[in-house]
């Protein structure tokens, strides 16, 4: 069985703060792999803002070269949107049912995890890797001592998808922000103008 940790998000574009967790948690955690998991609509997100699903999943793939560990994951991309958490969870353990699935999130979404579909019945069936965020909302107090909730005291760096998103808008440099290629195919793409 391999234990697989899955890191959702709509990576619209992927950055070096994504990079940054899943390669701590590559390191750090114990998992075998790290999947992205590209997520088409978040039901927390508008939608018209989003790259075309190829292009984001193009980028992940080009940020992840030479990363083993690190696969990007479109199974969200067939499944009926928005996409819940919970659907997507279970979708992957019946299609890969020798894995085990660990679920990745930062602590702002831990502040928010009673709002979620089906909470509870995703910490009866999945652990949760919780890793800080500068801004975060007040977690309620039954998921801080929670036997399925592993909260890792990490470093990380902190970017905004919307702050790099306006930068390419206004013609503002990306260094430290997302890995150059991803800059190469954005300039090539032009998709914020």
């Amino acid at each position: 069985m391999k234990n697989i940790g899955l890191f959702f998000g709509s990576f619209n574009p992927i950055h070096l703060g994504h990079l940054a967790i899943a390669d701590f948690f590559v390191e750090n955690s114990g998992l075998e792999e790290i999947w992205l998991v590209i997520s088409p609509q978040s039901p927390f997100k508008e939608k018209n803002s989003l790259m075309e699903n190829k292009h984001r999943l193009a980028m992940v793939e080009i940020a992840i070269v030479g990363k083993p560990k690190l696969k990007a994951c479109s199974e969200e991309f067939d499944l009926s949107t928005p996409n819940y958490t919970v659907d997507t969870l279970d979708h992957l353990k019946k299609k890969y049912p020798k894995n085990q699935f660990t679920l990745l999130m930062g602590q702002d979404n831990m502040a928010q995890f009673e709002r979620w579909k089906e909470h509870n019945q995703i910490l009866d069936q999945f652990h949760l890797f919780i890793y800080p965020r500068s801004q975060s909302g007040i977690i309620p107090t039954r998921f801080l001592k929670h036997p399925k909730i592993h909260y890792f005291e990490a470093s990380l760096m902190e970017v905004s998808a919307t702050e790099i998103r306006n930068a390419i808008k206004n013609k503002k440099p990306l260094t430290n922000l997302i890995p150059p290629q991803i800059e190469e195919y954005l300039e090539k793409l032009n998709p914020y103008h």
